[in-house]
Order: structure tokens, then C-alpha cells, then sequence
């Protein structure tokens, strides 16, 4: 990865099929259960846009809608980039 640029988060997407359980015992069907979720990040390179997604697993913060990300990508093909969160 070569360049980078800002990235503004489109939309935060939570996996409901994908449930990840953090107690031992539930007492209920989504007792202690958290999920993963997907961002869809949107970038411009040469005046562009591309849009990355991203997986970010069970547990870990979110980013908001509207809030921007550091992205890098390639000189070559700016399609091909990495979001830094």
C-alpha cells in the first residue's frame, strides 16, 4: 500500500446471523450475546470513488456513521486498499 487517504463510513451493518455468546450460561435466547458487524467505507482517488468494506468481529467498538477512517491504498489500483481501524 502506497498512498493514503480519508475514508467516510456509509453504514454500519450488524451480522445478526453470526452470534458470538459470552457467558457460559444464558437464561435467555440473546442473553450476553454480541455480534460482528460490516462498514462500508467510501474514498476518492484522482476524483473516483470507491467504496471497501470491512469485517470488524463480536466485541469490538464501532465506528459511527459519518465518521472518517484512515484508508491505504495501492498507486497502481486504487481499488485495492486496506481500511485502518
Amino acid at each position: 500500500m502506497d498512498k493514503e487517504t480519508i475514508g467516510t463510513v456509509l453504514s454500519v451493518a450488524k451480522q445478526w446471523w453470526l452470534k458470538v455468546n459470552t457467558k457460559p450460561i444464558r437464561t435467555g435466547t440473546l442473553d450476553g450475546a454480541t455480534f460482528p458487524h460490516i462498514i462500508k467505507v467510501q474514498y476518492v482517488v484522482d476524483g473516483k470513488t470507491y467504496i471497501k468494506r470491512k469485517w470488524i468481529g463480536a466485541g469490538k467498538p464501532v465506528p459511527a456513521v459519518g465518521s472518517n477512517l484512515k484508508v491505504l491504498y495501492s498507486a497502481e489500483k486504487p481499488s485495492k486498499a486496506k481500511i485502518l481501524y
